[in-house]
């Protein structure tokens, strides 16, 4: 799972609350759990969690999460927090911790799933994101509020053209962008996004969207858009994009 440190995550000093941290992870260990057993789960405790480095504003934060335990009704996993700073790629470890979740539906079948691991990219100038759809989310029909899906579609646009760029991008245009199919409360967003050209001073990035059903596995297309990202020297004017 990947997120950028905005301000309203930070604290008085510049850096990620932790509480704001510990959130992520939690909702990391949530996706992870729910993919692995396909049941609906809820935290019951976490522990070993150990602040390594501060995450200085700006950071893009990238967690990945794996089940090292699992029982009968519960199992543990465990969350790492890495750092990366967007413009010179450096990343650094910041923070870990281990996660109890248990399951809420003892009649609910049980599959048995491949562990899952979240919050991975396939390398190069791909990126994936998840995000869970909370009721905060959703309209009144109960459906992703389009323009909450919009923004989780130029965040990942953003970290996309970034990581390619290593130096400041902002959004220049959206090309298109194709509404497909709902996504509903509950279920889980699943962001690929990556640079499909890139011009002098210009990059076009495509993102898709996916949703899933946690508790059945099922994915489906909801959105696919493309947004031209345009990159940044100190002065706010374009600058070209290093080959």
């Amino acid at each position: 799972m990947i997120d950028v440190v905005f301000p309203e995550s930070a604290n008085h000093h510049g850096t990620l609350f932790g509480g704001a941290a510990l959130s992520m992870m939690d909702k990391l260990a949530f996706v992870v759990a729910t993919r692995c057993t396909r049941r609906r789960m809820v935290t019951a405790c976490s522990g070993g969690i150990d602040f390594v480095t501060p995450i200085q504003q700006g950071r893009l934060v990238e967690l990945r999460g794996r089940v090292v335990r699992r029982g009968r009704r519960s199992l543990d996993v465990e969350v790492g927090l890495v750092a990366e700073d967007l413009g010179s790629g450096e990343r650094s470890h910041s923070l870990n911790g281990r996660f109890t979740l248990v399951a809420v539906d003892d009649d609910a079948p049980r599959q048995r799933a491949v562990p899952a691991t979240a919050g991975e990219d396939d390398g190069g100038e791909r990126t994936t994101m998840v995000e869970p759809v909370f009721p905060g989310h959703t309209n009144h029909l109960g459906t992703l509020y389009g323009g909450q899906a919009l923004a989780w579609l130029g965040k990942a646009a953003f970290v996309a053209a970034s990581r390619r760029a290593r130096m400041p991008v902002v959004m220049a245009a959206s090309e298109r962008i194709d509404f497909h199919a709902p996504v509903l409360e509950g279920e889980l967003v699943e962001l690929d996004a990556r640079v499909v050209r890139v011009g002098n001073a210009s990059m076009c990035v495509e993102v898709s969207m996916h949703a899933e059903d946690l508790l059945s596995g099922q994915r489906r297309l909801c959105t696919r858009g493309r947004f031209t990202m345009v990159a940044l020297g100190y002065d706010g004017r374009p600058v070209p994009v290093p080959r």
